[in-house]
């Protein structure tokens, strides 16, 4: 397969998951091929998604999991909560790494000096730069919660 786009991984990877009797992998990737092709589809013409916007959906997907996870463990639930933890696991393998905490905090302060922010009014222009440096590698809330520390020091 010559095709490298993310939408043909997943799809090559949903055939060797059949191939290889993998239950929870093809499961998982069947999911995610179907946002990706409800996201094609929605809107006023089909089109092709671009790998940003096909990790864009992954993303969404994997942060279904983890909060259904949180949900399931929290109500007890813990056999619920391995599986959509299982899901996660095979969906985390096509996301970029995440940024830990520190490197956060530096492209919030970054966003912050870059838009001469002076407040929280500010909050939405900061989050637009932060969001653009960041691209998937931290879900928006931990974003936001970056940029309203650093505004908070202005």
């Amino acid at each position: 397969m010559t095709d490298t786009t993310l939408k043909a991984r997943l799809q090559g990877d949903l055939h060797d998951a059949m191939r290889a009797r993998d239950k929870v992998t093809a499961a998982t990737l069947r999911m995610a091929l179907t946002a990706v092709t409800t996201a094609e589809v929605a809107g006023d013409e089909a089109r092709e998604l671009d790998d940003d916007e096909v990790l864009a959906v992954l993303a969404k997907e994997a942060k279904k999991r983890r909060e259904a996870a949180t949900a399931y463990h929290g109500a007890g639930r813990e056999e619920l909560a391995e599986g959509e933890e299982a899901e996660l696991s095979v969906l985390e393998g096509y996301l970029p790494a995440q940024l830990g905490d520190d490197e956060l905090r530096a492209v919030a302060q970054r966003a912050v000096e870059s838009t001469g922010a002076t407040g929280m009014q500010d909050m939405g222009r900061v989050m637009k730069a932060a969001q653009a440096e960041v691209a998937g590698r931290a879900e928006g809330g931990r974003v936001a919660a970056a940029v309203r520390s650093a505004l908070a020091g202005r």
